[in-house]
């Protein structure tokens, strides 16, 4: 046990990738309260081993919807969510899972093998309690000042101008994350309870295990050395030095309610390696960029702001922590991969008539409030999240992806998880991942992401404001689908399209091939002499280059000076 450590030096913070992508950033189900979460704990216990300390799929699959009165397809998206953050199965693990479930042929298949899966009990009552951070309250809004209902929220200005609202966008907000913690520590720690030591007259004196103390580590992290190193909360509540405060008792290994909780809250600060924080401190990053329109001085000469704080996060603790903001990048062309960008946590945001490619292994990505862009990403381990953007492209293979607040977006992924759209989206087209670079398949395998199972066309759509006769997406036409080609040299073995492309797309793109062959070869047969050769190309090109001017891709090209991505930052 560590003996160490200074109370005054113990600093906690609430991480933000749970709320960032865990939490569905819409009203939770009316069901889904804290007073039928407790009941969750209880009757996990009562089932013993089943149940507790993980609970199984199929458990929670009958209290989710003979109880709860979820959908199952909800009560899945949860349960797998949570496990995708919660438990750290290897790469190779996940594309196994991904590989079974692909081969299951009937729903009976696939729910055994989904019953398969388990979950840390006490971290999913935990993840279900944190979906209550996106609860509309009338009360609270009428408090603050706010209008209510807000049709859409506001968020952090990333350039450190702006300020949050009080019902600012909460995947992105710190300081909305740490308000929710500690206004809700009390209900928080008696979720953590065991309904056996539960003191009903004071439940402030109730026990809370060391074990049982571990769950929030999915919620909080912990430093006793500025940050320099990471520690797991239990381990920091029993130091010799703090446990006087915590209420830690080493005859019953267990820690007293309210002690407890005033500790963690009066420890926790702002998130360590969050938005605010990297805003505030981080490492700005002169990533080449080109394509500015130079005859508009004005805008050029306001460059986008890129930053990361990749040199103060601990090398051990990566993933989650690590980040880089890209926001107002207008009218530029960047393209990226690098040691700096892997495994980081991606929020582009404001961003507009650019062409963007993270060609890195990423953690996660938020997409916020760009317009006119073009996107294209390396493998996603986790979650993209895509709120309140119009007429972006985005081209990415990712384990889970969200759509929230968009209007006239494409989205080209594979993912084996099926798309989740949620409120306030118009006009989305979806369509099946359509390119590849050399060293993609290399990437996909170091986050878990195989091609043997693509849900692209299979979207789930949660929320009051679905309309089955009148749905916002579309699966993109066959005549309007073409590949894409990356326009950088990078290293690798892939040539081809992962797991190449759907039967209807693959027969188009086949298809305009013949017709690009035949009209080669009637041009070759034309006879034509080199005077009539030299004319017929300099008719090719003017009639080509008025076409690139009224579709705008001159810009693009043009654009495509910029150096190959680099490797080292």
């Amino acid at each position: 046990m560590m003996s160490s450590g200074n109370d005054s030096n113990v600093t906690l913070w609430v991480k933000s990738e749970l709320f960032s992508y865990g939490a569905l950033p819409i009203a939770p189900h009316p069901r889904l309260t804290f007073n039928n979460i407790k009941k969750i704990v209880i009757y996990a216990k009562n089932k013993g081993e089943s149940c507790f300390p993980k609970i199984s799929y199929s458990v929670w699959r009958h209290i989710a919807c003979n109880k709860l009165l979820l959908t199952e397809d909800l009560a899945w998206m949860y349960f797998h969510t949570c496990h995708l953050f919660s438990e750290d199965l290897s790469p190779v693990e996940r594309m196994e899972w991904d590989q079974e479930m692909s081969n299951c042929s009937t729903k009976q298949e696939r729910d055994q093998l989904k019953s398969r899966v388990k979950v840390n009990t006490l971290k999913f009552v935990l993840y279900l309690y944190v979906q209550q951070i996106h609860k509309v309250s009338l009360k609270a809004s009428l408090v603050a000042g706010d209008e209510w209902p807000t049709t859409r929220s506001s968020s952090p200005d990333l350039d450190g101008t702006g300020r949050s609202t009080p019902r600012g966008n909460k995947t992105l907000d710190d300081h909305s994350h740490l308000v929710y913690i500690q206004s809700n520590m009390h209900e928080i720690l008696e979720l953590l309870v065991d309904p056996e030591s539960y003191n009903r007259n004071n439940p402030s004196e109730s026990l809370v295990s060391i074990q049982a103390l571990s769950a929030i580590s999915f919620l909080i992290a912990g430093s006793i050395d500025k940050c320099k190193s990471l520690l797991p909360i239990q381990d920091i509540a029993v130091l010799q030095t703090v446990q006087h405060r915590t209420g830690y008792s080493k005859l019953t290994k267990s820690f007293t309610l309210r002690p407890l909780q005033l500790w963690i809250k009066d420890c926790l600060v702002q998130n360590m390696f969050g938005i605010s924080a990297c805003i505030a401190s981080g490492r700005r990053l002169s990533w080449a960029g080109a394509g500015e329109e130079k005859d508009v001085k004005s805008e050029t000469k306001k460059r986008g702001k890129i930053a990361t704080n990749a040199h103060v996060v601990p090398k051990e603790h990566i993933k989650g922590n690590k980040i880089i903001i890209m926001s107002q990048v207008s009218k530029q062309t960047i393209g990226r991969s690098s040691n700096t960008l892997e495994n980081s946590s991606v929020k582009i945001h404001r961003c507009h008539y650019s062409y963007l490619y993270l060609l890195s292994p990423l953690r996660s990505v938020t997409i916020e409030k760009c317009r006119s862009t073009t996107i294209v990403l390396g493998p996603v381990e986790t979650t993209i999240y895509l709120s309140h953007c119009e007429k972006v492209t985005l081209i990415a293979p990712c384990r889970n992806i969200m759509i929230s607040g968009s209007t006239l977006c494409s989205l080209y992924t594979l993912t084996p998880n099926r798309p989740v759209i949620l409120g306030g989206n118009d006009t989305l087209l979806l369509a099946p991942y359509h390119t590849f670079y050399p060293s993609i398949e290399d990437h996909m395998n170091k986050v878990g992401i195989g091609n043997s199972k693509n849900l692209w066309d299979q979207p789930l759509c949660v929320g009051p404001d679905h309309k089955d006769e009148g749905p916002v997406w579309e699966l993109l036409p066959v005549s309007e689908f073409f590949t894409f080609n990356i326009p950088f040299e990078v290293e690798g073995t892939t040539t081809s399209i992962p797991g190449g492309l759907p039967n209807k797309y693959q027969k188009a793109v086949t298809q305009r091939q013949k017709q690009i062959d035949s009209w080669q070869k009637t041009v070759k047969d034309a006879g034509l002499n080199k005077q009539q050769r030299k004319e017929f190309q300099e008719l090719v090109e003017s009639r080509f280059h008025v076409w690139l001017a009224e579709t705008n891709y001159k810009r693009e090209l043009d654009s495509l000076v910029v150096p190959p991505p680099s490797t080292t930052t």
